[in-house]
């Protein structure tokens, strides 16, 4: 069966961004340590040293577009799209000039050394949320020109959730453009667990914690109603996060009303739930969710909410190996809960429609 991943991720070349930075910004940037994080904030407080890994992971070493090839032949995957590493970070960046033209800098460079490598490789941009004027500006630059599938928001960071009127430009402008939006955790401060003492405990709940808060954002202010073309994906939380919210946001719109004089919320007739407008969303193409092959509510949300919303995602290079990720698609494939159809959604399809891609003629090695 094909099989595209939805959520690959980079190793930032520091010197090869830092190349597309116009000055004073690329002088500033030759100041910093070569091996520290460039021109991106730090993740948290939380992301130290102080963190095993697996032994396989620790002596990996840094993955470029020649390791992601090898990863791709080797596990049997299509093509993948392109996410970043640090700069998961970028929400925390509070210079606008500075966060302008580093996110610019990126996308040239994530250009040049993996789009331009190879058509196996799809990128999602970064784009300046801090100032929403520019980042409509970036985000038709790097659909138009540089052949970008969209760009990637981040979950945290920013100063308002990304269901505010402010962020409403961006989405009218990839509404605009057919292009997709992403929304991809990572960074984990200011979520309630910054004294929370166990790394992998902050590590699991950060990344649909800063989902969960998002989506409830951008379904309670009406986004997707605004704005019909907009494609929306929800990335690295996993799949369970999303019947939470169903029920309890479907608990409260019962027990509580708020009033609503500008028209900013969405109104759920009398007799419906927020469940049903967001499962047409899905059915529509609207939403979508990042998975892996073994989660373990997978089955549960798809039989709620049809297996059209799920994106396979590798997560390559980060908590994963390429034989950890050959199990998790073999699970996926042994899954007799799941049809040959709900199996060709998340493994392909599904990514197609999200990202508009065409299908690639690709000799797996």
């Amino acid at each position: 069966m094909r099989i595209i991943d939805g959520d690959g991720h980079i190793h930032e070349d520091h010197e090869g961004i830092k190349r597309h930075l116009p000055e004073p910004f690329r002088r500033m940037v030759s100041a910093l340590s070569p091996g520290g994080l460039g021109p991106f904030p730090p993740m948290d407080h939380m992301h130290t040293p102080f963190r095993d890994t697996a032994a396989t992971l620790a002596n990996r070493g840094r993955v470029g577009p020649e390791e992601w090839l090898e990863f791709l032949d080797d596990v049997g995957i299509e093509s993948t799209v392109l996410y970043p590493s640090l700069a998961l970070s970028y929400g925390w960046m509070i210079y606008p000039d500075v966060t302008i033209a580093v996110t610019r800098a990126y996308n040239d460079w994530l250009h040049e050394a993996y789009l331009q490598r190879s058509p196996r490789f799809k990128g999602m941009a970064l784009i300046p949320m801090q100032e929403p004027d520019a980042a409509v500006a970036e985000l038709q630059r790097v659909v138009r020109d540089l052949g970008m599938c969209g760009a990637m928001l981040p979950a945290t960071g920013l100063k308002a959730h990304l269901g505010a009127r402010e962020y409403w430009p961006v989405f009218e402008a990839a509404n605009a453009l057919g292009c997709s939006i992403a929304i991809h955790g990572g960074s984990h401060n200011n979520m309630g667990m910054d004294h929370l003492d166990h790394w992998p405990t902050i590590h699991a709940l950060g990344h649909p914690f800063g989902q969960l808060i998002n989506f409830a954002g951008i379904v309670s202010n009406g986004v997707l109603e605004r704005f019909p073309n907009l494609r929306i994906g929800f990335l690295e939380g996993g799949v369970s996060w999303l019947l939470m919210a169903l029920e309890r946001l479907d608990s409260s719109y019962g027990s509580f009303s708020q009033a609503n004089p500008s028209g900013r919320f969405i109104q759920i007739e009398e007799g419906t739930k927020v469940s049903d407008r967001v499962k047409r969303h899905i059915a529509e193409g609207r939403i979508f969710i990042g998975c892996e092959g073994d989660e373990l509510g997978l089955t549960d949300v798809i039989r709620h909410v049809g297996s059209s919303a799920f994106v396979y995602s590798s997560d390559f290079p980060h908590e994963v190996t390429n034989e950890t990720c050959k199990e998790e698609i073999e699970e996926l494939m042994e899954n007799q809960a799941l049809t040959t159809r709900d199996k060709e959604n998340i493994l392909f399809r599904n990514a197609e429609r999200f990202y508009q891609l065409q299908p690639a003629a690709v000799v797996l090695k």
